[in-house]
């Protein structure tokens, strides 16, 4: 992984991208739906479509999907505390995998002491819970939480004050995101964006033209730079 010290900064999402925990938000959806009465037909790309743009777009696309949704609870923050409850369960109840190469990647970059950091929209409360289930999320040093930042993704604040935070003024930075959101956020600051996932977003060759790398996995990472 010789590619790794190209960069004095690295700048990761958590959810989708380190671990696979947005499956386990999208049963915590369906869950939460599900105790209301209601039954959500999404299959998980559907589910990503959606959630993974704006931060309120899953409410919106909810609310217009069950009418009755909203006559029974007309506040989101409540909803999402159902979800948010669920989610807690979720992980309490089995493990949290690493996404294909994160662990190569992460145990290598602790190797060569560069410096890393997490940027998540996730509470201090789940991040918690994941990262005592992988000894390896415990060797980045960084974290920056949602509770650490005002405005969501695709805001770039929350990177915008990793790198105020960590970066020195010379360092070459890379960032890595999983989707359309957190890529934008990502392509406010001057950090290499670099996006990870295996969905077929529509916005992938905008992005691409933008200057931003796409990869399906961390894996496919290290063999085309490394090659």
């Amino acid at each position: 992984m010789d590619w790794i010290n190209e960069y004095q900064l690295f700048l990761f999402d958590l959810d989708g991208l380190l671990v696979n925990t947005e499956e386990l938000h999208y049963s915590a959806y369906k869950q939460m739906l599900e105790r209301r009465g209601f039954s959500l037909s999404w299959d998980f790309r559907r589910y990503c479509h959606t959630a993974h743009y704006y931060s309120d777009k899953i409410a919106s696309e909810l609310y217009e999907l069950f009418p009755e949704l909203y006559s029974q609870e007309s506040s989101w923050d409540t909803l999402y505390g159902e979800k948010k409850s669920i989610m807690i369960d979720l992980l309490d109840k089995g493990d949290v995998q690493l996404m294909p190469g994160v662990a190569e990647l992460l145990t290598e970059l602790a190797k060569a002491d560069i410096k890393r950091c997490v940027v998540t929209h996730s509470p201090d409360e789940l991040v918690s819970k994941i990262r005592k289930q992988h000894a390896v999320l415990e060797s980045i040093p960084f974290w920056i939480t949602r509770h650490d930042y005002v405005h969501p993704k695709p805001s770039s604040e929350c990177y915008l004050k990793a790198i105020d935070t960590f970066a020195s003024e010379n360092d070459k930075i890379v960032g890595f995101e999983d989707t359309p959101r957190g890529l934008t956020a990502l392509m406010g600051t001057r950090a290499k964006p670099v996006l990870v996932c295996n969905v077929d977003y529509p916005e992938i060759d905008d992005f691409i033209k933008k200057g931003a790398l796409h990869f399906a996995s961390f894996n496919d990472i290290s063999l085309a730079l490394n090659s």
